[in-house]
Parts: C-alpha cells; structure tokens; sequence
C-alpha cells in the first residue's frame, strides 16, 4: 500500500516510517508541491498533518482510498471534496494530547516569567544588565485563575497538573460536566487572569475571541492558544498587547501558517511564540503511527475504520 506522509521528517523521523510493516511510506515535505503531485498518482493513503488537503490534491490521486489526519483538527482538508469522491477521512483523538498540555503549560510559564526575554539577554551577554522594570509583573501560576476553553483530552490533563500547583480551573465547554468550575463564556473570559483555548476551529468558533472578547478580560491577563489560530482575530489582539490590556500571550498557531514576516505580532516583546509544534514529539508520532497504520491494515481488510469523521 502507498502512503504519503505529508510533513518534511529529519533521520529519526524518516527511520520510524521506514519500519512500518506493509506499508510503503513516503515522505513529502510540505513546500515540495511538485513532487507531491507527482506521487499522488499513485497513491492509497495520505497521511496529512498540516497544509492543506484540497480539491486539487484529491482530484490528483485517482486511487486515493482513505485521507488519515495526524492529529485532530480536520479543518485543514477539504472534506466536500473527500465526500465527493467517497473517501474516508479520519483524524487521531488524543493521540498528541500529552504534548500539547505540556506545551500549553510551558507558554503559560515563559509569557509568567518572561522566560523569552531573559533567554534573548543572557544569549547576548546582557542578562544581568537589563533594565530593573524587566522585573516588573513576574509572576507565578499559584494563586491566579486559569480559563480553559473547551475541556476535551488536552484540558483534562492539563486541569490536575494546574491545580496541583495552586490554580483555580474554570472551564466552558459544548457538552458541560455538572460541576462548579463550568462556567459561560462570558463569564470564564471575566474571571480568568489566564485565558487557554482548546477547541476546534469551526465556522460558529472562527474569531470567537475578537475584540469584544478581549475587552471583557481582566486587565493584565494572558491569552494562550495552542488550538487553532483562526480563533482568535489576531489583530484585535496585537492590539489588546500593544495597549497592556493583556499582559502577555502565547502562541502556538497562527491564522496564517506561517505568518506574514512583516506581522506585527512579531514585533512584540510580551509574546512567547513557536511554530505550531505543541503536538510534535516522539510519543506523538508513536501513537499516531499506530493507529494510522492500523487504519490501513482496516482499510486493506476492508474493516471498520477508527475515528472516521467524514
């Protein structure tokens, strides 16, 4: 069976999809347009991770039989054109959930202790010669009240840790848990020194935190989006960090992958930025893989498949 694994892969990468037995997998880099288009031809499966699947992806892959997503968020694929053709797509619950919790509470801990600045001084020789307001509002997670939005399997790892080291957790959710931290928006935006999104980007949640959002948010809070970037409206919230409004944010996912390099966001100092790897770890890629490739074992079986979404 030929799969395509649509993400550039270093060595180690590389050596783990080359061990996968039965398959023929090959890697793609993402920028590498031509070769993908060349390949498609010939392809079964693709294992799409973050640009785009479109129409004229799968309108190039006459054999195409399943489009596997590794991770969660189908937003990414086109998926009236995978109906279209009849082709089953499936995403990977909770298999980067680990990861990304851990991110999410890295970026809450470095826009805290304004981790990026020091990090930037000491690289060039000045830590300990940077201005004594630098020192101003560092803080500490214990004690403050963090906001998740959504409460799936990333919040649910992440909501003990936060409250072991001294947080009060609030959450809202679609399908709520009958207890006293679930809260309505309105308020949770209100009541959180920390905002944290966990959710997917979907029509009714695109631009969901805009500047009506923001102003209702504490002054001095912090906004941290490890989900999808197309939540937030990113220029209401330069603007909100411009202004102090917000103290710090921390971002993992932009609207535009990669941002424009002349994006103001990139000229803020009170912003802690990657580039959407809050999923990327070798535990991530070892349960994806798994079930990806069972998935075709089910496809070839002609089996049941797990986590058809479309």
């Amino acid at each position: 069976m030929n799969v395509i694994f649509h993400y550039a892969a270093g060595v180690d990468l590389a050596a783990r999809l080359a061990a996968i037995a039965r398959l023929n997998v090959t890697v793609v880099p993402e920028a590498d347009d031509a070769a993908l288009f060349r390949l498609l031809a010939e392809t079964d499966v693709l294992w799409h991770v973050l640009k785009p699947c479109t129409a004229a992806m799968i309108e190039a892959a006459p054999g195409l039989k399943l489009i596997q997503k590794i991770g969660v968020g189908v937003n990414t694929i086109d998926l009236d054109a995978a109906r279209a053709r009849g082709i089953p797509v499936c995403n990977l619950p909770g298999t980067n959930a680990q990861a990304v919790a851990e991110l999410t509470l890295l970026l809450m801990l470095a826009c805290l202790r304004k981790l990026t600045r020091y990090d930037t001084a000491m690289h060039a020789g000045a830590g300990w010669s940077l201005p004594l307001a630098t020192q101003d509002g560092l803080g500490e997670l214990s004690g403050r009240t963090v906001g998740l939005v959504g409460y799936g399997a990333i919040p649910q790892i992440l909501a003990p840790v936060l409250r072991a080291l001294g947080c009060r957790v609030i959450y809202t959710a679609l399908r709520p848990r009958v207890d006293a931290a679930c809260v309505t928006l309105p308020d949770l935006l209100a009541e959180a020194d920390i905002l944290s999104l966990h959710l997917p980007q979907t029509p009714e949640a695109t631009g969901m935190i805009d500047a009506r959002a923001l102003a209702r948010m504490k002054r001095g809070s912090i906004l941290i989006n490890t989900a999808r970037g197309g939540l937030v409206d990113q220029l209401a919230l330069v603007a909100a960090l411009r202004s102090g409004h917000l103290a710090a944010a921390g971002l993992d996912v932009f609207a535009q992958e990669p941002p424009d390099p002349a994006d103001p966001i990139y000229a803020l100092e009170n912003v802690v930025l990657t580039p959407h790897i809050g999923w990327l770890t070798s535990g991530t890629f070892a349960r994806s893989f798994s079930i990806a490739a069972e998935n075709c074992r089910r496809l070839a079986a002609r089996e049941d498949l797990l986590h058809r979404v479309a």
